[in-house]
């Protein structure tokens, strides 16, 4: 039964992530007063780079496409059998450590440029995962999903805070102002796509399904501190999804100074909170 729940996961999230970028992009063209696309222009947009001729900037970087893709799949898959999430957490790293080495393979300024940013972001959002795991784990007992699962409440009721510092780590992961210093999927940014800038074709096409893997993996850890009731995880991640689009919305792009330093001040103070929290009430 675990593994037709990965199988599922894998079949289906690609197909959830198309919905949800899509629903994304016209609730942003709607805050602009604009009409918007049709709700399946991700996946238009997809069918469209794997019809245009492959131009490979590197003969490695399709090795790295493919890693940084198998890495998004695989570790959805865990996460629908209820795998580890310190297991789930390496795996999308070696993804996103590929994607860079991709762009570094490309002596392109622009390339090179969006490869150190996505490193930076990594290094910002990354610590806070682990941190919120380690809350995750003082609250169970277990890095298991299921011992989440198997909670009589809410695990946002023991990492209020936590919650919050899951949330700057999603709004770099998806891309989301004021965090998108390495590239964006809106056109109000730049000429060129920082990191994703050498890709082109079918290997930028597998970049973003790669991509509506991990939105759907982003949102499933954030489902994870409401697990018991469907109602209360849909409103859940409902609000936090809406609550990430309007910040992209009202927020400018800062540099990558700024964001380490607002991210660890702000995400290291708050753990720091909630962990002593948990301390006092003897859960560690």
């Amino acid at each position: 039964m675990i593994y037709a729940y990965a199988l599922a996961g894998v079949i289906l999230a690609p197909f959830a992530g198309v919905f949800i970028a899509g629903l994304d992009r016209i609730l942003t063209a709607r805050f602009q007063a604009r009409t918007g696309p049709p709700i399946l222009q991700p996946l238009y947009d997809i069918a469209k780079l794997w019809a245009k001729e492959p131009m490979i900037a590197h003969r490695f970087q399709p090795l790295c496409v493919y890693v940084y893709l198998a890495a998004a799949m695989v570790s959805v898959g865990l996460f629908f059998a209820q795998s580890d999430l310190l297991l789930i957490f390496f795996v999308q790293a070696v993804g996103a450590v590929f994607l860079v080495m991709g762009a570094f393979l490309v002596p392109s300024p622009f390339s090179q440029a969006g490869a150190n940013r996505e490193l930076i972001q990594i290094l910002t959002y990354e610590p806070l995962i682990i941190i919120v795991l380690a809350g995750i784990y003082l609250s169970t007992g277990s890095f298991e999903i299921s011992a989440v699962y198997a909670m009589d409440k809410p695990l946002l009721m023991n990492l209020p805070l936590l919650f919050i510092v899951f949330g700057y780590a999603l709004t770099i992961k998806l891309r989301k102002s004021p965090f998108d210093i390495s590239a964006s999927h809106h056109a109000h940014q730049e000429l060129v796509r920082g990191v994703l800038t050498e890709y082109s074709g079918r290997q930028l096409a597998l970049i973003e399904i790669a991509h509506l893997y991990e939105t759907v993996l982003i949102l499933g850890l954030c489902s994870l501190f409401w697990t018991t009731g469907v109602l209360g995880t849909v409103v859940l991640l409902a609000a936090t999804y809406l609550a990430e689009i309007v910040v992209d919305n009202i927020c400018a792009r800062m540099s990558f100074k700024w964001m380490l330093k607002s991210v660890w001040t702000t995400g290291l103070a708050l753990s720091a909170v909630n962990f002593a929290w948990l301390y006092a009430r003897g859960k560690f």
